[in-house]
């Protein structure tokens, strides 16, 4: 039987200051199978971006175990996560997280850049005008990101989240800013 592509048992994440701890998530059992859709729901402050960061390896939980792909997490290096989000995982966040003084092009493409796969120059560009023309948004391939309206951002965070046609994809709130 093949292993889950997520599954997390007990999984908590506290954030401690000086004198308070604040505990975002505790006690998350998931199992999430390869091509399951999952959604969370939950009111706000409820932990749903903290779980989104703890199950996209950008924050590491506190306590209890995650399996990627059937292997705990707590073993890999931040090198070897950071590997894994590239080639396997795309984000699509509330805020965008475009970088404003690079184009639109330069802003999907970059995940191409950071992959260990390596592709010639010709296959990044298909790469990247496909994904954008996934999002009506290849007729501002040369717009810097800080030209664009909230719903042209959100189109173009999207198609970078795509661009490596990866396995899992992780989106917070992705249509809050789409008509």
């Amino acid at each position: 039987m093949p292993m889950p592509l997520i599954q997390t048992k007990n999984i908590c994440k506290t954030y401690a200051s000086s004198d308070v701890a604040t505990r975002a998530v505790c006690e998350v059992n998931l199992v999430i199978e390869k091509g399951e859709f999952v959604a969370i729901m939950g009111p706000s402050g409820s932990g749903k971006s903290t779980l989104m960061q703890l199950l996209g390896f950008l924050d590491r939980p506190t306590a209890g175990e995650y399996f990627f792909e059937g292997k705990n997490i707590q073993n890999f290096s931040d090198d070897e996560l950071a590997t894994i989000r590239n080639e396997k995982i795309g984000f699509i966040f509330q805020s965008f997280n475009l970088l404003p003084r690079t184009t639109v092009y330069g802003n999907v493409e970059l995940p191409l850049l950071y992959s260990r796969k390596k592709g010639n120059l010709v296959r990044h560009q298909e790469k990247v005008m496909s994904a954008l023309k996934s999002v009506m948004m290849e007729h501002r391939a040369n717009y810097y990101s800080n030209q664009l309206s909230g719903g042209e951002k959100q189109r173009v965070a999207i198609a970078r989240a795509l661009v490596n046609n990866p396995e899992v994809i992780f989106a917070d709130e992705p249509t809050g800013n789409l008509d």
